[in-house]
């Protein structure tokens, strides 16, 4: 088969013939129809194979600490998945339960052909379609849909910091940026009719209720719109507004970027066609996000003190025992009763916004790691509020984040000071001379949630 896909996007988790039957494209954390790799792909398959396709989408009450905001957020996008693929002749199928169970039954149930799937490197992900290539005896394609450049081709290794990774993502940009095809009406009828409960779905949620968002609109149309937005008003000055927590500088992707509602290769793409210099947005957009992606892929203990360079666990280790001024429960910080004001505050805009300012995060969690009596408590602490409350949480960007701000992940060791050794600190002054901070304390105290 001749395809428009990229070989190396693709990898193939269970090497058998193809087999007369539908195509089935398991989308779990690329949630669009547009710009989709893993979606075009199986649609390649199927058109080779005169066979009808589906998408399905397998829906696990309890993922990862998600609060109730998260799934109403993706439950939304996926609404507007299932119609705009019913407008193309491509049934979408919302199953409930464990992948490892569902996904091969509903494969059985329907002949399927063949099984093709998006790529996250987070354990559970991994685990499922393990679990699944066991109880198949089918072809099983792996397509990276969400990378700019597919995580398992733009290094070999886990890279140490930023300045190792940069000169790789950059020699292969210009071979991963290319358009991308249209996705085409199914010729080929899917046998019989397919009917979601959705209302099911919602009720079989079985996470914390977390207040739902509304300033940020889910779904794929949205996020386009968003990326509007940002390219035409706000790019021109990100270098210097990103990190002003005042400043409406930020490009606010990064909700639909977690749940797949737009392609990140999309992105970079718009941002490049423009008269702007796009750099410190990619910088961020692909060498960063992805630098977390390459972590979370060659290091299993992603949410592990085990994670941390030998540097920063020895460090820590040392001054574990250093007195601490204050320390505080984690309902303590969940509700936000510290002393310190802009820390409450940025714990603030997370629980009623779902999204803290991407500045403020470095703060937030190192502030944990002073207020807590180990690292490993910290550690605990920042990914369950994070996973909880963000938009984006349960995601290599933070858990990446959380192991940079708490362990030294792709940094470099620092003057040697009490509690956090030679990890980098940051302070309530330091964060004075770089922005308006009882400004941003007022801002974030009229929010009410």
């Amino acid at each position: 088969m001749t395809s428009l896909v990229d070989a190396k996007r693709v990898r193939i988790l269970s090497e058998l013939s193809l087999k007369n039957g539908p195509v089935v494209y398991w989308m779990s954390r690329d949630q669009r129809v547009n710009d989709n790799w893993a979606l075009l792909y199986a649609q390649e398959l199927a058109i080779s194979k005169d066979a009808p396709l589906a998408a399905v989408f397998c829906l696990w009450p309890q993922f990862l600490g998600a609060g109730s905001r998260q799934y109403h957020f993706m439950l939304a996008g996926l609404r507007e998945v299932e119609r705009s693929l019913t407008q193309l002749g491509i049934p979408f199928c919302l199953l409930h339960g464990d992948p490892g169970a569902e996904i091969p039954q509903f494969l059985e149930d329907c002949g399927a052909g063949a099984l093709v799937s998006d790529f996250s490197p987070l354990r559970i992900s991994r685990g499922w379609k393990n679990a699944i290539a066991a109880r198949i005896a089918l072809p099983f394609y792996e397509v990276d849909a969400h990378n700019v450049i597919p995580c398992w081709h733009a290094s070999a290794k886990q890279e140490w910091a930023a300045y190792s990774f940069r000169p790789k993502v950059h020699r292969l940009l210009s071979q991963f940026l290319v358009d991308f095809p249209a996705i085409k009406r199914q010729e080929i009828r899917w046998p019989g009719e397919v009917e979601n409960d959705w209302k099911r779905a919602e009720k079989g949620i079985e996470a914390e209720a977390v207040p739902e968002v509304n300033w940020l609109v889910p779904g794929e149309a949205a996020a386009r719109a968003i990326l509007e937005d940002f390219l035409s008003r706000k790019l021109p000055g990100y270098d210097l507004n990103r990190n002003d927590p005042i400043k409406d500088g930020q490009s606010n992707l990064s909700p639909y970027l977690h749940f797949g509602q737009i392609s990140a290769q999309r992105a970079a793409m718009q941002a490049l066609s423009g008269p702007t210099d796009a750099s410190a947005f990619l910088e961020e957009l692909v060498v960063r996000r992805e630098l977390a992606e390459n972590f979370c892929y060659f290091n299993p203990d992603y949410d592990s003190i085990n994670s941390f360079p030998g540097w920063a666990k020895e460090t820590l280790r040392v001054h574990q025992k250093d007195r601490r001024e204050h320390l505080y429960s984690l309902r303590e910080l969940e509700t936000a009763k510290t002393h310190d004001d802009l820390w409450n505050a940025a714990q603030k805009e997370m629980l009623c916004r779902g999204k803290m300012h991407g500045y403020l995060r470095m703060y937030w969690a190192k502030k944990i790691l002073e207020w807590s009596e180990s690292p490993a408590d910290a550690l605990h602490a920042a990914i369950y509020l994070n996973d909880k409350y963000e938009l984006d949480g349960r995601d290599p960007n933070g858990y990446a984040g959380i192991a940079w701000s708490i362990g030294g992940l792709h940094d470099r060791a620092w003057k040697e000071r009490e509690i956090f050794g030679k990890v980098r600190y940051m302070s309530y002054n330091g964060s004075r001379s770089k922005f308006n901070v009882p400004a941003y304390v007022k801002k974030i105290g009229a929010l009410s949630c």
